[in-house]
């Protein structure tokens, strides 16, 4: 039977989220799974009924982190902290107070549109007039939707499209024709947007070299054409881009929390102070905006099956977003050429001239490109701004993201050499070395041949670096820190995980090595269900890698190889681990500085036993983890790492080069590649312009002055909710395949319980306790109560006289499930640092058996780290309603105990062991209801 048409006219209420729905209930659901999260942190109104007493264990505050290894401090760039006192250690504390000192020249002070600087708090000039229901260049908002829908969601084929316009107009009266006439109208009306048109633009490149009498190579020969857009008027369209308003700093900043400096933006780091420091000395500039302008470039692989399978695109974004938004893929990387890829025959692919010209036409395709910011470098231009005023913008080359092969190329250095300091091939672990710069290299090379030049120091002497004649750009200090190539694929996954199966078929032979191998591999398998953790059920055996197949790899992989391979090697790995966990945090301290220096030492300590058993008998002369020795400068420099890393222009080729491809006919595909980019951002330019007028607000189907209707008694305006409570949902349900992710915003840690509770469990206190087989259940409740009420108690609750305490509640409400959201800066989180996980417990979890996860809750609020830990298997998650009115949100868990004081001497993991009563049966407790997400994995 068919159904009738339901029209998804109710919004979600949550700022910022354009999501509509055809029920409350499904809102609701929407909400629960995506939104759900504690209140904002700051002072407010207590909830109704007065708040939960606190546990008997103490208040849970977000999980602290391991206490900062001994180490040499490394010393804050100036200006120095000031001076307030810090209540906590600020990789413990993340709602501290924080301090933000920005430049006091290069401030970023909004001007008029002729640069004249505007007083404090004077409000953005008003965006051009136009009709509310201007959607120019289409009729509708239904009409530019649908062109959005089919071009950039669907990816619908041209002839799909004729096809769907022909059976639209079988559907109208006579006389009425559908939204497009057929696909070439629909791609018309995308080319004739306004807004971010940044047209296509192309230069040829040939060999102008010598060449020899006969038998002239093809490549010599052959015309090399680069495709780009203009980068200036690119980055005017990431600058004024209205989706980036509060997600940009306009001014270079240093953050201190308490006496720590923080690390976390690139606006956050010392090069952008150091160049604004340069720009100062010029009086001119004053109040002006310096805008680091950031590149990457990395070849990719469409189609294995054709011969022209390579493309090269460059991308490029600005330094006055923030590292969440450049790495959400909101448009603030953009693709702004296509490299030329040089091949000739197998004959001549070692041919010095031929890899001479490649570089050549590698460094001048780049120098050409950025041409058009060059005068911007020096002379300030008037910009308009995401948040709609106008500023005067100062460009400089900032950092530049690739792997190490595109790194050696962009420095003219040899492969096998830092690009960034001059410690030698064979020695690089040479701490003392200096950094490379282009004065440097210009001293080498009017003092020796090209020959010395690159056996001796790694100098590729006859290639000129792009950035040569840039204003205050040297390619050495550009290269920023890749994570994915330098640590998670290059050092874990190439390095460290074959240099153990090497180990292990050098010590027990092929055979043997197979047979630990498989354990390892059955090891890894048991890994128990985790929120955000991948399991592998058939091991580590599999043939391509990618980097998300590595970072699951990295959290079980420790435990899975201890007791099969030398305590040494266990220990090499886990400070390697300990490092990457650090370095990729959202908001890097200087007591994490300090912490990375120290298992950098460590892994450098232990990992000569792979030298000593004969895996690397050669040394560690390895570039990838060389580059480890460079990451506390240049956390320093430019910021947390993540907001430079290669995986953002690797998931960039996804949008920009693969799926475009495929949408081509594959004959000459580069064409048809460009214009469906440039249509794609006109889109999107399109969407964010009319989404920062409220034109995109509620559903299409509605009538504009009928949308006004609903949102006006939604207690809504352009700015979002003013008053939720004005909507009272029909429907209350959890979508419990909701792992968890990252938390934006300002959040306090909490664990709030699921909004569902469990259907067809039994209600009565008792019943319950027998269904789970926890016949005491009442009793562990009445000895929770008595602590809740008397906050004096000094006793622990299994130690109190039942006659003492109060009656058990009669009912319980009984959950599968709660959400805790805490403070996980190595981990995907939001602006905050702030993540959202969900704990399980229940009988069966996907028609299975019983699930109960672990997790922590704090034991003593004065020690750090794990030592003021405990770590609970939950049994049962449920609330009740005690007689003062009171709802007290709980959990039935048995208790862990270490096994030792401290860590595993060779994991550095804590073992823990349950904690079993007299009879050897565990002992349960209930507790409030404020813990953290604990992974146990069995060894």
């Amino acid at each position: 039977m068919l159904r009738k048409f339901r029209p998804a006219t109710i919004p979600c209420l949550k700022a910022g989220c354009t999501k509509l729905f055809k029920t409350l209930g499904g809102r609701k659901r929407h909400d629960n799974a995506t939104h759900a999260g504690p209140p904002v942190a700051g002072p407010g109104p207590a909830a109704a009924g007065g708040e939960a007493p606190p546990s008997p264990r103490g208040d849970t505050p977000p999980l602290p982190h391991e206490e900062a290894v001994p180490g040499e401090q490394l010393e804050p760039a100036i200006p120095q902290p000031p001076e307030e006192p810090a209540e906590m250690d600020a990789e413990d504390a993340p709602h501290d107070h924080s301090v933000t000192v920005t430049h006091p020249t290069i401030t970023g002070r909004p001007c008029d549109i002729e640069g004249a600087p505007l007083p404090p708090d004077a409000p953005a000039p008003p965006p051009e007039p136009r009709e509310p229901d201007d959607y120019t260049p289409y009729h509708s908002r239904a009409q530019f939707e649908l062109a959005d829908f089919l071009f950039t969601k669907e990816q619908m084929s041209a002839g799909n499209i004729n096809e769907l316009m022909q059976l639209w107009a079988a559907t109208l009266p006579p006389g009425q024709d559908p939204p497009f006439a057929n696909s070439r109208d629909l791609y018309e009306s995308i080319d004739t947007i306004p807004l971010g048109d940044v047209t296509w633009q192309e230069f040829r490149i040939t060999y102008t070299g010598p060449r020899p009498d006969d038998n002239v190579p093809s490549w010599m020969l052959r015309e090399y054409t680069v495709w780009f857009r203009c980068p200036r008027r690119v980055l005017h369209t990431q600058l004024g881009n209205p989706d980036f308003a509060n997600d940009m700093d306009f001014t270079p900043k240093q953050v201190f929390r308490g006496d720590q400096r923080e690390y976390k933006d690139f606006m956050s780091g010392d090069w952008v102070w150091q160049q604004a420091e340069v720009l100062a000395q010029d009086p001119a500039n004053a109040d002006s905006t310096f805008c680091p302008v950031i590149l990457g470039s990395d070849k990719t692989t469409v189609s294995v099956a054709t011969g022209q399978n390579e493309y090269y695109p460059l991308y490029l974004s600005n330094g006055l977003v923030r590292n969440a938004a450049r790495r959400a893929q909101r448009n603030a990387v953009s693709l702004v050429a296509f490299l030329s890829v040089p091949k000739t025959d197998k004959e001549f692919a070692k041919d010095p001239n031929f890899r001479k010209f490649r570089r050549q036409l590698f460094h001048a395709s780049l120098r050409t490109i950025l041409e058009p910011l060059r005068a911007g470098m020096t002379l300030a231009e008037v910009v308009r701004c995401a948040d709609g005023h106008f500023r005067r913008m100062i460009y400089g080359l900032g950092p530049y993201i690739a792997d190490y092969p595109e790194q050696v190329l962009l420095a003219c250095v040899v492969q096998g050499w830092c690009a960034k300091c001059t410690s030698h091939r064979t020695e690089l672990d040479d701490a003392d070395a200096p950094r490379r710069c282009h004065e440097h290299t210009h001293t080498l090379l009017k003092a020796m041949d090209l020959k010395i030049l690159w056996n001796e120091y790694g100098i590729v002497g006859d290639l000129v670096p792009f950035t040569t004649g840039f204003p205050r750009a040297d390619i050495h200090d550009m290269l920023s820190p890749d994570l994915l190539h330098q640590i998670i694929k290059g050092t874990f996954k190439d390095h460290l995980v074959t240099w153990v199966q090497d180990y292990l078929e050098l010590e027990h032979g092929k055979p043997g090595a197979a047979i630990i191998l498989a354990d390892i591999d059955r090891r890894i398998a048991a890994v128990p269900s985790f929120p955000g953790l991948r399991r592998f059920p058939e091991g580590r055996g599999f043939k391509q890698w990618t980097g998300d197949d590595s970072k699951a790899l990295m959290k079980v992989y420790l435990p899975a190889i201890a007791g099969h391979v030398p305590a040494q090697m266990v220990r090499a790995l886990g400070a390697f681990l300990e490092f990457c966990y650090l370095v990729r945090r959202d908001i890097i301290t200087t007591t994490t500085l300090a912490r990375i220096e120290d298992s950098l030492s460590r892994f450098h300590h232990d990992r000569v036993i792979f030298e000593d058993v004969g895996v690397r008998m050669e040394g560690f002369s390895l570039p990838r983890q060389h580059s480890m020795m460079h990451y506390p400068f240049l956390i320093q420099l430019y910021g947390a790492p993540n907001g430079l890393c290669s995986s953002i222009t690797e998931s960039k080729h996804i949008k920009a080069v693969k799926e475009p491809y495929r949408r081509s006919n594959r004959y000459e595909a580069l064409g048809q590649m460009l214009i469906t980019n440039q249509r794609l951002d006109k889109l999107s330019a399109a969407r964010a312009d009319f989404a920062s007028r409220g034109m995109l607000r509620g559903s299409c189907i509605r009538a504009a002055d009928e949308e006004e209707d609903i949102w006006a008694g939604l207690g809504l305006d352009d700015e979002g909710i003013h008053d939720p409570a004005a909507v009272i949902d029909a429907e209350a349900a959890a979508r419990e395949d909701d792992d968890g992710g990252p938390v934006d915003g300002d959040l306090l840690n909490e664990v709030t319980l699921a909004k569902r509770k469990v259907r067809g469990f039994p209600k009565t206190t008792q019943a319950i306790a027998e269904l789970i087989g926890t016949p005491h259940l009442p009793d562990l409740i009445r000895r929770f109560l008595y602590v809740q009420v008397n906050d004096d108690v000094d006793l622990d609750g299994e130690d109190l006289d039942l006659a003492l305490c109060p009656p058990a509640p009669p009912r319980l409400s009984v959950y599968p499930s709660a959400v805790a959201v805490f403070y996980a800066p190595s981990d995907l989180s939001g602006a905050q640092g702030m993540k959202r996980e969900r704990i399980r417990s229940c009988l069966t979890w996907r028609g299975g058996p019983a699930r109960h996860d672990c997790a922590f809750v704090v034991d003593d609020d004065n020690l750090p780290g794990f030592r003021g830990l405990a770590v609970v298997r939950i049994h049962l998650l449920f609330s009740f309603k005690h007689y003062n009115g009171t709802v007290y949100p709980c959990a039935l868990v048995s208790w862990f105990v270490r096994s030792k004081d401290t860590p595993c001497e060779e994991t550095g993991m804590w073992i823990v062991e349950p904690h079993l009563d007299a009879q050897g049966l565990p002992i349960q407790s209930v507790i409030h209801l404020d813990y953290h997400h604990a992974h146990e994995i069995a060894f």
